[in-house]
């Protein structure tokens, strides 16, 4: 196998494919909520930070996470599959050259940003570094655990200014903060065992895991609020009422936990699809 075959292989499984929709989809539905006309589509920049932020943001956001939580990952028994990466021996240095070369291709992509969306950027990759990185590693601090995961709104953010010029209304940000905090509370609930015991003081660890899941179904019920009524209670989102439906089902019966975590990504993915559809083709 070549090196660079290796090299490709690693960085992908860093990077944790199932998730890439969380960057790449909340940038791809910013763009289009503030674009004019889906030929929009068609500019240069829009397929760039497409690209970008389904791959290596990705790779930036979960190798920190990966180079800086060695100790919690071998505690971490969602590790021991092949469904999430656990870094082995030897393989830090290529991680750390990984991440150099987002972070210089970072800095290129932001010589040729305005000053606006150049903040918006920088917000983007200050909040992944620090979530896992010390000094301020927001992960291991109640409240700022799942505030700082607005990580993942920044490239909508970005999007949206990209397309229209103008930051989003309120009521979007705010609901795209809901479900954002809702999802790493109840993504972190299963793992409050080996948080513990690895020291990382999570939102679900500080209050408990029943806490947290009735935390999880406050976030999504505003979630399901402000979709149902921005759409003006269009029939289809009533779908978002799958989200509060998630931790109401895990609080009734404890078993479902993990089946609904791994279930989780596949909603995101099939929801996020189809409200991009719905603003697509409303600018047709």
């Amino acid at each position: 196998m070549s090196f660079l075959w290796r090299t490709l292989s690693f960085a992908f499984r860093v990077s944790r494919f199932r998730f890439w929709i969380y960057t790449a989809g909340t940038y791809v539905v910013g763009y289009a909520l503030g674009m004019g006309s889906w030929t929009e589509f068609l500019r240069p920049e829009y397929a760039v930070y497409l690209a970008y932020f389904f791959f290596p943001a990705n790779l930036f956001i979960y190798g920190i996470n990966d180079y800086w939580d060695e100790k919690t990952d071998s505690l971490n028994p969602k590790k021991d599959g092949a469904k999430e990466h656990r870094l082995g021996a030897g393989e830090r240095d290529m991680l750390k050259r990984l991440l150099w070369a987002v972070t210089f291709l970072s800095l290129a992509l932001m010589a040729f940003q305005g000053w606006e969306l150049r903040a918006i950027f920088s917000g983007f990759l200050f909040l992944s570094y620090f979530y896992s990185a010390p000094p301020l590693r927001f992960k291991g601090i109640p409240f700022l655990d799942f505030a700082s995961n607005m990580l993942y709104i920044m490239p909508g953010i970005f999007g949206y200014y990209l397309a229209a010029g103008t930051l989003p209304p309120l009521p979007l940000v705010i609901g795209g903060f809901a479900h954002i905090s809702a999802m790493h509370i109840f993504s972190a609930v299963p793992d409050v065992g080996c948080d513990r015991a690895a020291g990382i003081k999570t939102t679900p660890v500080y209050f408990g895991e029943r806490a947290a899941l009735i935390i999880c179904l406050a976030f999504w019920s505003l979630l399901s609020y402000l979709v149902i009524t921005l759409s003006g209670f269009h029939p289809l989102g009533y779908l978002s009422l799958i989200y509060p439906a998630l931790p109401l089902i895990v609080l009734v019966k404890r078993g479902v936990l993990e089946r609904a975590y791994w279930t989780l990504p596949y909603i995101n993915w099939t929801l996020g699809g189809l409200l991009f559809l719905m603003v697509t083709l409303s600018k047709v």
